[in-house]
C-alpha cells in the first residue's frame, strides 16, 4: 500500500509540473522585475519591462501610457512604498500573451496624498522579441470586510 501511495504521488507531482506552461516562471520573473522597477524606479529599469503600447488603467480610473507612467513615478507624484501579493495566477489564452490576475496590499503616496489598499487586478504580458513585456492592466480597490 505504501509503494501505491507514494507512486500516485509521484505521478500526481509529475502530471502537475508537466501540466505547467514553460514561460510561467519568466513571466514572474519579468513581474518581478515591474514591480522592483515601480518600487524603486529609473528610466532603464521601467523601459525594460513596459511595453511601447503599455494602457495602465489605476483604481482610481486614471489611465497612464508608458511614457506618463515613467514621468509619474520618476518626478516623484506616483510613488509606491509596498506590493505585497496575496494571490497571482497566470493563464496563457494565446501564443505570446499572458494574463496574470490576483490581489495585492499597496502602500503609495500619490499627488502627496498617502493610501493604503487591498487591489484586485488582471495584468497582460506580451512576449515582445523574446521578452516578457507589460502590455496592459486594469485595476480595483477592494472595499474592506464587513465586521
Amino acid at each position: 500500500m505504501k509503494i501505491l501511495t507514494s507512486t500516485l504521488a509521484l505521478l500526481l507531482a509529475l502530471t502537475c509540473a508537466a501540466a505547467e506552461h514553460p514561460e510561467l516562471a519568466r513571466v514572474h520573473a519579468a513581474n518581478d522585475a515591474r514591480v522592483a522597477a515601480m518600487l524603486s524606479p529609473t528610466r532603464e529599469k521601467l523601459d525594460a519591462v513596459l511595453s511601447s503600447d503599455l494602457r495602465y488603467t489605476h483604481s482610481n480610473g486614471q489611465v497612464d501610457t508608458k511614457a506618463s507612467l515613467i514621468d509619474s513615478l520618476l518626478d516623484g507624484s506616483a510613488k509606491y512604498l509596498k506590493y505585497d501579493f496575496h494571490e497571482r495566477t497566470v493563464t496563457f489564452p494565446a501564443p505570446g500573451i499572458a494574463l496574470m490576475a490576483g490581489r495585492f496590499d499597496v502602500k503609495a503616496v500619490v499627488k502627496g496624498n498617502a493610501a493604503e489598499s487591498t487591489i484586485s487586478f488582471l495584468a497582460v504580458w506580451r512576449l515582445e522579441q523574446g521578452e516578457w513585456k507589460f502590455l496592459a492592466w486594469q485595476s480595483c480597490k477592494v472595499p474592506p470586510a464587513a465586521k
